[in-house]
């Protein structure tokens, strides 16, 4: 009986191996030496699968920039594994050169060049690069392919950069901040450029500082603080962990220190499940904010105080960063 269940495992298909990721780093860790050490990352986990949009999340200073500068070869770990495509830039980097593209926050390109030249210059650098027609395509900008860079907008400008990064058709993308400082058209852009190269099958590691961007590109993120991630997951899960999805934000009017309402008779309020105040104002997290509301002026109106101001949203990542650590995404 024993031969025979041998026989049948010795059968049997063996299991298929986990595939990849595309971006994988353990532990990794960067301390910039000084007369007092500046710790940038500290000990941070991540993996991205091929074809995934991972964003990372954090204010200024959070080590979300020297962690992407590490995993684009440009900048080494104090500690720590990195693994790109299952390759090390210890070794293979002339290879992971010509498979990953990067654009920055803000790209300084030659501004006497034209468009074309400039895209057919970054082209030279690759093996086996897209078409120039299709680069140009790409970011919608055909009708100025004979302008001087120095002569185009801020927003062409920066789809010019996205394309100079794409044009070598890498399967990595590295965007840190790519529309910081856009208007909302241009963003727009840049968030449509980006979906048409996820669906060529690219993957993407973006940073932002805007949740719209973040939830509606990102498959997952991470939200790094201090250099190390303290939460993972969906951009839905996150928010649902909340414990609700709505948030009722007012202002009592007045200006008496001690005219204000009290937190803990705030947490006590039907269906309230978070309270953060800052000076007069006030934001509660909501699981049914058709019932909180009523019962919030209710209150109000039972101390004297005056609503100044009332409202209500979705919640967003940004809700979910200071749950978590007590500040804003935008806090230096």
């Amino acid at each position: 009986m024993a031969a025979a269940t041998n026989a049948h495992d010795a059968s049997a298909p063996a299991p298929a191996a986990a595939p990849t990721p595309a971006i994988l780093c353990r532990g990794l860790r960067k301390v910039y030496k000084g007369k007092t050490d500046v710790v940038a990352v500290d000990g941070l986990d991540l993996s991205v699968a091929a074809g995934e949009c991972f964003g990372l999340l954090g204010p200024n200073g959070a080590g979300k920039t020297t962690t992407v500068e590490i995993l684009e070869g440009l900048n080494e770990p104090t500690a720590g594994a990195v693994e790109i495509l299952g390759l090390g830039w210890d070794r293979h980097a002339s290879t992971l050169r010509q498979r990953v593209g990067v654009a920055l926050q803000e790209t300084r390109l030659t501004e006497k060049l034209s468009v074309i030249e400039t895209l057919r210059l970054f082209r030279s650098f690759y093996r086996h690069p897209r078409p120039l027609e299709a680069a140009l395509d790409d970011v919608q900008l055909g009708e100025k392919r004979d302008a001087w860079v120095g002569k185009l907008s801020g927003g062409q400008r920066q789809r010019l950069a996205l394309a100079c990064a794409l044009v070598g058709d890498p399967e990595i993308l590295f965007l840190d901040e790519p529309t910081t400082g856009l208007d909302p058209q241009s963003r727009r852009q840049v968030w449509n450029l980006c979906a048409g190269y996820r669906a060529r099958g690219g993957t993407i590691l973006l940073t932002t500082h805007y949740m719209e961007e973040a939830e509606r590109l990102c498959d997952r993120v991470a939200i790094v603080d201090h250099g190390r991630v303290i939460r993972e997951g969906s951009p839905r899960a996150l928010i649902a962990s909340l414990g609700a999805e709505h948030v009722v934000e007012f202002e009592v009017g007045g200006e008496a220190a001690d005219a204000l309402p009290d937190e803990a008779a705030l947490r006590r309020l039907p269906s309230v499940t978070e309270v953060r105040g800052a000076g007069r104002a006030f934001s509660l997290t909501a699981t049914e904010p058709h019932v909180a509301i009523p019962a919030l002026i209710s209150m109000l109106g039972a101390a004297g105080m005056p609503l100044a101001r009332l409202g209500t949203r979705h919640a967003t990542l940004e809700d979910v960063f200071v749950a978590l650590t007590g500040r804003s995404l935008r806090d230096e």
